[in-house]
């Protein structure tokens, strides 16, 4: 029993060692303050500005006089914003909700008003619910970007 306890003993001293020792050695890495914003290459920037502003609501931001030929920006939120970066020569091919796609939340019990505007505007989406309960609204953008409107848990 004497031998069992001084292996464990020294076991949990090797670990506490070996922990504290990789904790003091790893990197601090990247800070992160905030999100700021999201590029996205568009091939129209009329038409995915209207869909941004009009469809998604979001506020346009004023952009400066050189790059208003092909630049759009938006607030999405306090400090973080959507820019629309004219240059998209070919569609989005990753375009399934499964695959690459960006979330915007959207506040607790509105998907169904979100969903009646959808179906009166003539925007193609899908409804999901999620194990937690609340819903998911995914939409595309002009150029095929997956949108996912997102609930908070409940």
């Amino acid at each position: 029993m004497k031998a069992i306890y001084q292996y464990v003993s020294i076991f949990a001293i090797a670990i506490l060692f070996t922990s504290k020792t990789y904790a003091q050695d790893t990197p601090k890495g990247i800070t992160i303050l905030s999100y700021n914003h999201v590029g996205l290459a568009v091939k129209d920037l009329k038409v995915s500005s209207a869909f941004y502003r009009e469809i998604i609501g979001l506020t346009p931001v004023s952009v400066p006089d050189n790059l208003l030929s092909i630049r759009r920006w938006f607030q999405i939120a306090p400090g973080q914003e959507l820019h629309l970066l004219l240059g998209r020569n070919e569609p989005v091919s990753n375009n399934d909700k499964n695959g690459a796609h960006f979330s915007l939340s959207i506040p607790t019990n509105s998907a169904d008003g979100i969903e009646a505007f959808l179906k009166s505007k003539g925007i193609a989406y899908h409804r999901q619910q999620r194990f937690d309960g609340a819903f998911q609204i995914y939409v595309t953008d002009p150029d095929g970007y997956v949108i996912e409107l997102n609930e908070p848990k409940r």
